[in-house]
């Protein structure tokens, strides 16, 4: 059973650097389809192949939520913060 929960862990994160399908998606803070939708339309890095596994690089996920568009200059004043 101890197996089993290792392999599907998902937070806390990063504590490896290379991350499965789900904990890269758990990183970013999205389910794996919308990980895949944002590897299909660039918005995330593709995965790297290790023998027969893949994985994804924190830094390069890091670098990818860097470049989103948006941040504080960005950001849309709410009336109601005020």
């Amino acid at each position: 059973m101890r197996a089993a929960a290792e392999k599907t862990r998902v937070l806390p994160l990063p504590c490896a650097r290379l991350l499965s399908r789900a904990e890269a998606a758990a990183y970013v803070g999205v389910s794996p389809v919308t990980f895949d939708r944002m590897i299909a339309d660039k918005i995330m890095p593709p995965a790297k192949r290790i023998y027969t596994r893949v994985f994804w690089d924190v830094r390069q996920i890091d670098s990818a939520i860097e470049d989103l568009p948006g941040g504080a200059e960005d950001a849309v004043l709410n009336p109601w913060d005020e």
